[in-house]
């Protein structure tokens, strides 16, 4: 299949994805990634190197997109909450997967690394388009999630890092470039944004594109990963887009009506169909050691720290996509695990982004706007009061 025909076929597989998802009243998110396994499978469709690259860009994007909706002030009041429970989210699945497929499925030390880190992450991408479909993004309960999952994420990256990345000389630039763009794009942006900005042609977001574009070139000369950087410089750019909610919503409209669909496209299609049917116990067993440690640790926390929304923080934080790809093509890649074994945490990781999305969803998700409105009219409240 030529490469336009490829391109009309995703194109018109977003759109009824879409649709579906107003219908049912799921995130678009979850459709992409189980249209992505239909697609791919039914078609036998290989991912082409465009829809590779878009599909990275996207996850950078996503990822930049999510540090700006992170509230900075909240997280440094809450900074226990978010390490407790995203350092949890981290250790229980690495250590329980680790374990299961050393001494349970015979794989090696390294492979059993391998499917550890994969399937301790949460999802950052899944996460952000949830709570920013939902409206749960300038909610307390999702910025507490937004800021649990970032450290998760962190912690993913480290222990790549650590265990198995062999930088190049091109981390001396990967690194000094990371910091330049991270201590002057909030100085320069507002300059920038002030004469460029407000145009139909958007020189914002080209900034942002362009920028992006950098640390996903010096990332992968570094043998490294731009999304960490990207999430970083979203960080300290989330000041200067909470006075611009315009600039905001404009990139936002751009990454979810073009770029994020091809992203979760492209997580669904690396899905094989036959090699997870005839691995299925195996498939739940994994499934079931991400699954399960992720409740157990961060249920209680999440009961002492976002109730009453324990049941929707957990599901949440048991998702994965983004981290947990990176690291099992690291492993395909690096020849660590074969195609089988990649199949099988790919196919682990989509799970884990689909199910327990699609429960707290449609089970438990927040309404927040008569708590909001509370939060908000109690200091007023106390005031008047006071005035008295």
């Amino acid at each position: 299949m030529s490469d336009i025909a490829i391109a009309a076929l995703l194109v018109a597989t977003i759109l009824i994805a879409s649709t579906i998802s107003i219908e049912i009243g799921l995130s678009v998110a979850l459709i992409e990634l189980l249209a992505g396994v239909i697609v791919g499978n039914t078609f036998d469709l290989r991912v082409p190197s465009w829809l590779t690259f878009i599909g990275s860009f996207a996850g950078v994007l996503l990822t930049f997109q999510a540090g700006a909706e992170v509230d900075v002030p909240q997280f440094r009041r809450e900074w226990k909450a978010s390490v407790s429970i995203g350092f949890v989210s981290f250790f229980a699945p690495f250590a329980v997967v680790g374990l299961l497929a050393r001494y349970g499925l015979g794989w090696n030390r390294r492979e059993s690394e391998i499917g550890g880190l994969a399937l301790s992450t949460t999802s950052l991408a899944v996460v952000y388009a949830v709570l920013v479909e939902t409206g749960l993004n300038r909610a307390l309960v999702g910025k507490r999630l937004m800021s649990a999952t970032f450290v998760t994420d962190i912690a993913t990256v480290a222990g790549l890092t650590v265990l198995f990345v062999k930088p190049t000389l091109w981390i001396v630039p990967f690194v000094v470039v990371s910091l330049a763009l991270i201590v002057g794009l909030p100085k320069t942006s507002p300059w920038f944004f002030g004469r460029y900005g407000n145009r139909v042609i958007e020189p914002e977001i080209k900034l942002v594109f362009a920028v992006l574009c950098l640390l996903l070139w010096l990332g992968g000369r570094a043998n490294s990963q731009a999304v960490l950087p990207a999430f970083i410089l979203g960080l300290v750019m989330s000041d200067h887009y909470a006075r611009h909610r315009i600039e905001q919503e404009r990139l936002r409209v751009v990454a979810f009506a073009f770029l994020t669909p091809f992203f979760f496209l492209k997580g669904g299609m690396s899905v094989s169909a036959g090699a997870l049917w005839a691995n299925l116990g195996i498939l739940a067993i994994l499934f079931a050691g991400k699954m399960v440690p992720k409740f157990a640790g961060v249920y209680p926390l999440a009961r002492r720290y976002t109730a009453p929304h324990a049941t929707f923080t957990t599901l949440l934080m048991s998702t994965g996509l983004t981290f947990g790809t990176i690291t099992s093509l690291y492993g395909l890649n690096a020849g660590i695990i074969d195609r089988t074994k990649f199949s099988l945490l790919i196919a682990v990781v989509v799970l884990s982004a689909i199910v327990p999305t699609a429960i707290a969803q449609r089970f438990f998700r927040p309404h927040v706007e008569l708590e909001d409105a509370a939060s908000l009219a109690a200091p007023a409240t106390a005031q008047a009061g006071a005035s008295r």
